[in-house]
């Protein structure tokens, strides 16, 4: 895997959903600083969450992975009809 890096933080952790990623990333100078991106492209990083406890963000990023695919489900599933 290729090291990627946003903002001092090294990206430790990717997840794919549909057309959307996420990532989990760890400060490189300071261990006890995390966060978690929505990401584009591999560089567009946006709509972070910041965290100082690894636990906490990797909730959070399994989190929004779910959100993600519970949204992903929704939009795939057929229309109800109205059978009478």
């Amino acid at each position: 895997m290729e090291w990627r890096k946003n903002q001092g933080f090294i990206i430790v952790n990717q997840i794919t959903v549909g057309g959307a990623e996420f990532v989990l990333g760890v400060h490189e100078k300071n261990p006890n600083s995390f966060v978690t991106w929505q990401c584009k492209g591999k560089d567009d990083y946006f709509w972070g969450h910041y965290f100082t406890n690894l636990l906490a963000a990797q909730k959070d990023f399994c989190r929004r992975a779910l959100d993600e695919i519970k949204a992903v489900e929704v939009m795939k599933k057929p229309p109800k009809t109205n059978e009478r």
